[in-house]
């Protein structure tokens, strides 16, 4: 199993085991041409699958599992839940007994909703937490998708942004920054928000229309593991393959 983080990345084949031209290598070519169609370069440290279980036995996981209450992260180990309901209001994502809500009135991630109240859109109760050895937060998107009768559709809400920014036609007003010295292989976790919070109700929900809603968390941006390669060797790499990324989980 491959490493999921930056700073110890090892690679997924041989040919991407620490050395100083393993960028340069090739993941995948076309058959017939030999035409490189993914670098190693363009690869990250991922991933990870996340379970929401009742306790720690097999049972327990497979259970949650089969419920789907489970999320995936492009390394780090965010903690991240959500709740679905036709009745959650902005608050209540404040609650002590928060999860214990979630369940009671409305279904984690995973679950379906249906037989919604006439004249009421679903509405969503969100909390992301950061990694204790990562970075902080950038904000959390719900992705939502529909069928519209004869084309699929995908609308991204921003519905939580660190550092007090303000959300303007769906979106956090400004990018979060960045910290990172490319050259030095390091950043800070001076922006950000260590938690997140939300809640949201969509503003577009027609109860004829089938529809599905994910939660996306964003980190601030961090070094890739060519900007370690580029500092531990002392080598020279193209812009490109030196910037940042930006770690998420997805629900």
């Amino acid at each position: 199993m491959t490493t999921t983080r930056e700073e110890n990345y090892f690679g997924k084949l041989p040919n991407e085991e620490p050395s100083p031209k393993r960028y340069k290598g090739a993941f995948l070519r076309d058959k017939k041409t030999g035409e490189v169609i993914v670098s190693n370069w363009q690869l990250v440290a991922s991933g990870l699958v996340a379970v929401w279980a009742r306790e720690n036995t097999r049972e327990a996981i497979f259970d949650a599992m089969a419920r789907k209450e489970v999320y995936a992260s492009t390394g780090t180990r965010m903690t991240v839940r959500v709740f679905g309901g036709w009745d959650f209001q902005p608050d209540e994502v404040l609650r002590p007994d928060f999860a214990a809500q979630g369940y009671a009135r409305g279904v984690p991630m995973g679950g379906d909703l249906s037989n919604g109240p006439a004249g009421k859109a679903p509405s969503f109760m969100v909390r992301a937490l950061r990694d204790p050895d990562g970075a902080n937060l950038d904000r959390v998107q719900v992705i939502k998708g529909w069928f519209d009768g004869r084309e699929t559709h995908e609308r991204i809400y921003d519905v939580a942004c660190s550092d007090g920014r303000a959300i303007v036609n769906r979106h956090c007003e400004r990018e979060v920054g960045s910290t990172v010295d490319v050259a030095d292989a390091s950043y800070t976790n001076s922006i950000g928000d260590v938690m997140l919070m939300g809640h949201w109700r969509d503003p577009d929900f027609d109860p004829k229309q089938r529809a599905f809603y994910y939660v996306r968390v964003i980190e601030i941006p961090t070094p890739r593991w060519t900007a370690y390669d580029a500092k531990r060797f002392g080598i020279t790499m193209p812009k490109e393959v030196l910037n940042p990324i930006k770690r998420e989980s997805q629900t």
